[in-house]
């Protein structure tokens, strides 16, 4: 059985959307970060990065929420959660699927996580690059909501659900507590409502035991 190690409202919030969708059997592996969980030698024996999420299909290890995406969508290509191989739109989905990982998360992470990126004790330092990391992300959010009113259809490659789906869902969460979330963007707003309808994003956030706002 597939074993996903997540935390609530982390980065595994991806995988285990899609795994709801999947329908396939799973066990979720809490790690409790609060207490360094994900720090311990047994999680750093799966993933040596000490970082959410890990996914344990048989004798695969993998961590990277993209890789998961991937792997998930390649070993269950019925689904539809990316695109046929060697299309047009499996490359689009590659793009977007690796833009949300090295922009979209990276310039989010950069906006939790400031004080990696100053001397210890710049608080000054690290507000600046708090608020940078804001306005860069805003200008992402203009992107997103661009492509969607670009699409015409409900989803992000267009007609489809696709794995890209759960992940703008979970990036644009993180944004929830901004001056400018991405809820209030006029095509993101919609997108997100009708994310949040589905079965399969209800099941993962009452098992994570998430709160509103969702978004």
């Amino acid at each position: 059985m597939i074993q996903l190690y997540y935390y609530p409202g982390n980065a595994s919030m991806t995988p285990h959307i899609l795994l709801e969708e999947l329908g396939v059997p799973f066990a979720l592996k809490y790690v409790d970060r609060t207490i360094g969980a994900h720090k311990s030698p047994e999680y750093l024996r799966l993933n040596p990065n000490g970082l959410i999420p890990v996914l344990v299909d048989g004798s695969l290890v993998l961590y990277e929420t993209a890789a998961i995406v991937l792997h998930l969508a390649d070993t269950h290509p019925k689904a539809g959660l990316a695109p046929a191989l060697g299309t047009a739109e499996r490359a689009h989905f590659y793009m977007w699927l690796m833009w949300m990982t090295n922009t979209v998360q990276v310039s989010l992470i950069r906006y939790f996580y400031p004080e990696r990126w100053v001397d210890e004790g710049n608080t000054t330092g690290a507000a600046q690059i708090k608020a940078h990391a804001e306005s860069g992300v805003g200008g992402l959010l203009d992107q997103m909501d661009a492509h969607l009113a670009s699409q015409g259809g409900e989803w992000f490659l267009g007609e489809r659900f696709s794995g890209l789906d759960a992940y703008a869902l979970m990036l644009s969460r993180w944004t929830r507590g901004f001056s400018r979330p991405a809820r209030s963007l006029p095509h993101l707003g919609p997108y997100l409502q009708r994310m949040l309808a589905r079965p399969a994003v209800k099941r993962a956030m009452d098992t994570e035991k998430l709160l509103p706002p969702y978004v």
